[in-house]
């Protein structure tokens, strides 16, 4: 990202956290709800993208509400801003959306989708033959917290390698932005990142990396969620209407995906051009794009994995909290049905 758009980025995460928690509020007479939709610049909110700039969204939502978009690095500025009452709904990873569950006692958030299984690598310098090479070296991550942050503490932990949140470390986890990681890999400041696409493509292309970890090996079935889309509870309970709105143009929004994946293509690379200023190169969207599955099963089982992981690593206390509790299919459901599609479990399996 060029520096005015990190700097765009982070006043608008700031202004999004203040935002008056009211906008969103029963509205009075016919004047339509605003619902406050928050996404990434990340091919793995593909479907974000697309239902923005193909204007899905608003044909949904029609009258209902008026859409208000936001965008963020990694999760956890997007659940500050979701918690404060400045966003209504959000895309996200599943490690944000745990602790926003966990930290509101099982109150503030509700799984209503998933979006993106897949998409995660740990691409490192191609030095780098075996994990104990990476012993003493720095690698990034998008965000302390954030899904990749917490699968490669969790990985490194599993290799067995001392990760501290502070202090010596085997290996030293350095949370940053997408962009800055590329910059840094191509310096070799620093040997290489756990994070998603298109940044993992880039490192390879771009950065000359290698992929030593495809996430997906490390899950059953090789899916595991990478995004999903979670509301306000509060909003969710206030205006179903609008939320099955948001649905529809989401399960519309996959469907353009999944039919037409060349021009989605290009109509998700326009997306993230408005958002950082410049456009993915052809190679590199679809490179990542094959490494991506668009599906709106949010693959509860694996998001419970994530919550362990993040447990035994440190970076949140579950506390007896039963994390499955954070879905709410039933508007989705309703609509699946309605297709004559099949519905969606999150019970254990």
């Amino acid at each position: 990202m060029t520096l005015l758009t990190n700097l765009f980025a982070w006043t608008l995460a700031a202004s999004v956290a203040l935002a008056s928690a009211g906008s969103s509020a029963p509205a009075t007479g016919d004047a339509p709800v605003e619902l406050r939709l928050g996404y990434f610049a990340n091919v793995t909110h593909a479907t974000a993208i697309c239902g923005v700039e193909q204007g899905t969204f608003k044909t949904e939502l029609g009258e209902l509400a008026t859409l208000k978009t936001f965008t963020f690095n990694a999760g956890p500025a997007a659940v500050e801003a979701l918690l404060s009452g400045g966003l209504d709904a959000t895309y996200i990873g599943p490690n944000p959306a745990i602790n926003a569950y966990v930290k509101s006692k099982g109150k503030a958030v509700r799984v209503i989708a998933g979006a993106t299984s897949g998409g995660a690598f740990l691409v490192v310098d191609p030095g780098v033959e075996k994990p104990e090479d990476l012993r003493g070296k720095k690698l990034a991550s998008p965000q302390l917290g954030g899904t990749q942050d917490v699968a490669l503490r969790a990985w490194l932990k599993g290799k067995g390698f001392k990760v501290e949140l502070t202090g010596t470390s085997d290996v030293f986890v350095v949370p940053q932005e997408n962009a800055q990681t590329l910059e840094q890999f191509r310096a070799r400041n620093i040997a290489g990142g756990w994070v998603p696409e298109p940044w993992a493509t880039r490192l390879v292309l771009e950065g000359g990396g290698k992929i030593l970890v495809d996430e997906r090996e490390l899950w059953p079935q090789g899916q595991f969620v990478t995004t999903h889309l979670i509301v306000r509870t509060e909003f969710l309970e206030q205006h179903p209407d609008v939320v099955r709105a948001l649905l529809r143009g989401h399960l519309a929004a996959e469907a353009a995906l999944l039919a037409k994946p060349a021009e989605a293509q290009e109509t998700v690379n326009a997306g993230i051009a408005k958002i950082t200023g410049k456009r993915i190169g052809a190679e590199v969207i679809g490179g990542a794009w094959k490494n991506l599955q668009f599906t709106h099963d949010p693959l509860a089982d694996t998001l419970v994995k994530s919550a362990k992981d993040a447990e035994t690593i440190g970076l949140v206390k579950l506390e007896g909290v039963d994390v499955r509790g954070i879905y709410d299919l039933r508007l989705l459901n309703e609509l699946l049905a309605g297709r004559g599609e099949p519905t969606i479990r999150t019970e254990a399996k």
